[in-house]
């Protein structure tokens, strides 16, 4: 009788050795620990994974019209700067849909605090709209002032004129420069 119950026991532990040692083992498969926001929770390696004040990115960013660093990049620009975003129009026709501005691309909703709480999932599929965002982020990053961000882009994208959103201009301030601060 007590060899039937400490067979299944022996079988048990067994089994369990077994898979704590095979789970832990590096089988040279660049195994990446998960690192966890304090904040939300989140997963920083997953690819959704934006900041830690921002939700995760739609389902599909890693499989999207751009690499994924590209895609993170435009997502959290448009949550993170739309004094800037506001004022830059798009091409693709996403007037259509609704949209007034390049951030309506990637952004749906924000709450009372003025936070991301909702994406646009558009942009996964449209080349026009991630490439000006993503543009708008390289020379807000070289210090260009909003207006000559919008002008820059409205050069570049003239010829698909057709395709403009109905974008308000960007309020002058002082003596017609606009500035990004």
């Amino acid at each position: 009788m007590l060899r039937r119950i400490l067979l299944p026991i022996g079988y048990l532990a067994t089994t369990v050795a077994f898979v704590t040692v095979a789970c832990s083992a590096d089988s040279g498969n660049a195994t990446e620990q998960i690192k966890t926001s304090p904040m939300t929770g989140q997963k920083a390696n997953d690819p959704r994974y934006a900041g830690a004040d921002l939700p995760l990115l739609p389902m599909g960013v890693d499989r999207a019209v751009r690499p994924l660093a590209v895609m993170q990049t435009s997502y959290k620009f448009a949550a993170e700067h739309p004094e800037v975003m506001k004022y830059v129009p798009c091409f693709c026709g996403c007037g259509r849909m609704g949209h007034k501005d390049n951030h309506d691309c990637f952004v749906t909703a924000r709450n009372s605090a003025n936070k991301v709480i909702g994406w646009e999932t558009h942009a996964l599929g449209c080349e026009i709209c991630v490439d000006v965002a993503y543009e708008s982020w390289q020379m807000f990053n070289t210090g260009q002032t909003v207006s000559a961000i919008r002008d820059a882009i409205e050069k570049k994208y003239a010829d698909r004129a057709s395709g403009h959103t109905d974008t308000p201009m960007p309020p002058r301030k002082g003596r017609g420069s606009q500035s990004h601060d």
